[in-house]
């Protein structure tokens, strides 16, 4: 081979790359500036059947113009797309299957879709590469999944493709920066073409064209719960958590989940955690979307730091208002990013804490079932026994200590351990039992024809289980049985928790590996919403002083 076919070898992308940005020149105006009117010609362009492609469906914001905007290309020149988003919780994202446009999705988080998706799946139409954690989709980026095309949104960008991402960041970066530095594509849209920045979140030569899109993109208030929803039963699971759990192990560190539970978490801070003598003990470093739920906390000055996977609707003022809390850009808006975020709750959190459909008799817990698959996002990032790490805090050393000799430990060699909590009602939408002999993922591995079910925590990395029953301390079980049995003993009126045995569970209570709420001292006639900072949306503005400016389906007043 001569050096000049060994060169062309060697630049194959760069040249199918430039190929296919001469196709688009005729549509560019000024700069990198593409009219609204071009966009499906420009997709036509640059976008080749088969490509691996990228359309930034984030938890939150959205590059819905350019999803709707890639349903309208001609099937014929554009098929078989290998999809790659961390969500897709559009209609349009799975569209693009239901059109035959796109064939296989890699993707972390199903939210809205989770029921669409599942019956794309049993139907053939979707072809399931894997439901990721978002890190893992991430690093696929820089490995075997980089997109070839990537479609991205921002807030503001100048005609030389400079982006200012804003409070919403989460994935643009990574993104742009796997696919651009593989010599891929990217297209933005912004709601605003601009002379100048408040700041650069990502350089223009990183980005091959902006195109305003004709209304602002769609940002999703994801992690926004109104206080008004919160039931008793979840304020009393709430209060086993911060007595049982929080203030037993003196954990500083964690990532909340997406939940009623959480927010009511946060809301008794305040008031029952203020009660306990935990303000400056617990909750001071948090990886966490801005919630609502916590500004009476952060006014309380129970917080030190927030870092956030992405921003939230509504909160944008308030958050700029508390600079020692968030961090905030030199323009005064919040950098999220949902990389950094990922890491640190990986490797910097003490605790993780959230919700799940379903835990089997094991302990495994997974939010993919037959009919719903709603992926996992960064659950298991954070749900896990991260081995890498090597920093120890008084939480992790505690529930290492805690751990039986031979189950965790190499010899001698002490080890502390990741806090991996999962909150649940025993019965859940619709009366659905949470605790089942075997997880509904094992049908879908065998509708998607994956190689293991996809569980969202292992029972290995689970060390509690809080429901109205009580706390299951799997991280003091000294064997599978009795993890079994304990996982049994909270798991109330199901099928599971009947099987419990009444002197095996008062064996464990004495053991300590099991506490109700009488052993910790709970009383649940307490459990009332009287207990909750703030009982309403409304609560939430006056606590901020108005900075907070709630969505319009949150507004009641």
């Amino acid at each position: 081979m001569s050096n000049d076919e060994t060169r062309k070898k060697r630049n194959q992308r760069a040249a199918d790359t430039a190929a296919r940005l001469e196709a688009a020149a005729p549509l560019f105006g000024a700069g990198k500036e593409v009219s609204s009117e071009n966009t499906v010609a420009l997709l036509e362009a640059v976008i080749r059947a088969g490509d691996i492609v990228n359309i930034e469906g984030n938890n939150q914001k959205q590059a819905d113009f350019l999803a709707e905007s890639l349903n309208k290309v001609d099937r014929s020149k554009i098929h078989d797309l290998h999809m790659v988003q961390s969500a897709v919780p559009l209609a349009s994202h799975l569209d693009l299957f239901e059109n035959g446009i796109a064939k296989k999705l890699d993707f972390a988080f199903g939210g809205p879709q989770a029921g669409r998706v599942a019956k794309f799946i049993s139907e053939g139409k979707l072809q399931l590469g894997a439901i990721h954690t978002y890190l893992e989709l991430f690093g696929r980026y820089f490995l075997d999944l980089t997109p070839r095309v990537s479609l991205i949104c921002a807030f503001k960008a100048d005609r030389n493709g400079n982006l200012y991402t804003g409070f919403n960041t989460e994935d643009t970066p990574t993104i742009v920066e796997a696919t651009k530095f593989r010599q891929g594509i990217v297209v933005a849209q912004v709601n605003e073409i601009v002379d100048e920045l408040p700041r650069v979140d990502i350089p223009g030569d990183w980005v091959d064209a902006v195109i305003q899109s004709p209304k602002p993109f769609f940002v999703e208030p994801l992690f926004t719960r109104d206080p008004g929803l919160i039931t008793d039963n979840q304020i009393l699971l709430a209060m086993l958590c911060l007595k049982g759990i929080y203030a037993e192990y003196g954990v500083t560190s964690m990532n909340h989940g997406i939940g009623f539970l959480t927010s009511a978490i946060e809301l008794l801070l305040p008031t029952y955690g203020e009660e306990l003598g935990l303000k400056g003990k617990v909750c001071t470093h948090m990886i966490l979307n801005p919630h609502p739920t916590m500004i009476p906390a952060i006014e309380t000055d129970w917080v030190d730091t927030i870092h956030c996977f992405g921003g939230e609707l509504g909160m944008e003022e308030y958050v700029a208002s508390r600079p020692d809390v968030f961090f905030i850009g030199p323009d005064g808006t919040l950098r999220s990013n949902r990389a950094f975020a990922q890491t640190a709750g990986h490797y910097a959190l003490d605790m993780f804490i959230g919700g799940t459909l379903q835990i089997d008799k094991y302990g495994n817990s997974s939010t993919a079932t037959a009919s719903r698959v709603a992926g996992f996002g960064g659950a298991p990032n954070m749900g896990c026994d991260a081995k890498g790490r090597r920093h120890s805090t008084g939480a992790w050393l505690k529930c290492g200590q805690e751990l039986p000799s031979l189950d965790q430990q190499l010899g001698t060699m002490p080890r502390g351990k990741r806090l991996v909590v999962q909150g649940v009602e025993t019965f859940g939408e619709g009366r659905q039992p949470v605790f089942v002999d075997k997880l509904d993922a094992w049908k879908l591995a065998e509708n998607a024809n994956l190689d293991l079910p996809p569980v969202m925590i292992y029972g290995d990395d689970l060390t509690h289980i809080v429901t109205e029953e009580g706390i299951a301390y799997l991280n003091r079980c000294p064997d599978l049985d009795s993890r079994m049995a304990a996982i049994r003993a909270v798991a109330g009126y199901t099928d599971i928790g009947l099987q419990a045995k009444p002197e095996e569970t008062k064996r464990l209570r004495e053991a300590n590996i099991v506490k109700t709420p009488d052993d910790l001292g709970v009383d649940p006639s307490r459990a009332t919403r009287a207990m909750l900072a703030a009982k309403s949306v409304k609560d939430l503005v006056t606590w901020s002083n108005g900075l907070y400016n709630p969505p319009s389906r949150f507004r009641n007043w």
